[in-house]
């Protein structure tokens, strides 16, 4: 936020000093804290839920986290919906990203336009995959990206002009293709090289399905491939992310190199709940 001071007087009569009348004018482009902070090599905490509800957006903002990831994939959020939690976010200072169901160009468009920071994508199992990602949520020259008189832009009505907008967000967005498929752990030595991509976040349960574990991430086999997929992310200078059930876990994630850090908010919820029932 910049923010410009004007002072205006009045005309004093010399009987009378009239104090000067201070006008604030407000230059205002979302900054992407959470881009910030990971960009400096900090960890970050967060959450991913399927709730349409802006409380809770307002509440884990309040607590500190850094961001908040809208999950239109599992959960049933429109993207009406999903700008009333962006919103939230925003009153907290807390950054909005959303989880979208496929990569879809005018979905995604939608989401961004609402004021989302970043998108993390399911489905990305390819290079063409992680271009055509980049190519919708990014403005020329980096992508293709339709621009209008939407949320993200001050409806076109504020005081910066249309070049400074579109560098800023093309600055300011994020793009987080998700690992979930044993497809995307074999192509992603050549993912991490498409431009535009600024990390990528791994889904342990997906993946281990797409492994044929049926019953979860915790099998040897799932656990190295996990740890290959950081080695090679964060050797191509990208930011990791994936889930961290409790605090132990996100200490020894964060000892391999993870910075996105994340939850969900049943699993946040539930060993809280069972540990007050006793």
């Amino acid at each position: 936020m910049c923010t410009i001071l004007l002072i205006r007087t009045k005309k004093h009569n010399f009987s009378k000093v009239t104090p000067p009348i201070i006008i604030y004018y407000t230059l205002y482009m979302t900054e992407n804290t959470l881009k910030t902070k990971l960009l400096a090599k900090q960890a970050c905490y967060g959450v991913i839920s399927p709730t349409a509800d802006p409380t809770i957006c307002e509440y884990l903002g309040l607590l500190g986290m850094q961001y908040y990831i809208i999950d239109a994939e599992h959960g049933a959020i429109s993207i009406t919906e999903a700008a009333h939690l962006i919103r939230a976010c925003e009153t907290v200072g807390i950054t909005p990203l959303a989880r979208i169901p496929s990569l879809d160009e005018k979905m995604i468009l939608q989401y961004f336009d609402a004021g989302c920071m970043g998108v993390v994508m399911p489905g990305t199992n390819t290079v063409a995959d992680c271009e055509r990602l980049v190519q919708y949520v990014k403005y020329t020259p980096i992508g293709a990206r339709g621009l209008g008189p939407v949320r993200s832009a001050q409806y076109m009505a504020g005081t910066h002009t249309q070049a400074q907008y579109i560098a800023y967000s093309n600055a300011h967005t994020m793009v987080l293709p998700m690992i979930e498929t044993v497809e995307c752990l074999h192509n992603l030595p050549s993912m991490v090289k498409v431009a535009g991509i600024d990390g990528f976040i791994l889904g342990p349960r997906d993946l281990a399905l797409s492994m044929g574990y049926l019953d979860g991430p915790n099998h040897p086999q799932v656990k190295e491939a996990i740890a290959n997929a950081i080695h090679t992310v964060r050797q191509a200078g990208l930011i990791f992310g994936t889930v961290a059930a409790n605090a132990e876990q996100a200490a020894e994630l964060k000892h391999q190199g993870v910075t996105l850090l994340l939850n969900s908010v049943q699993g946040l919820l539930t060993p809280s709940v069972k540990a007050f029932m006793g």
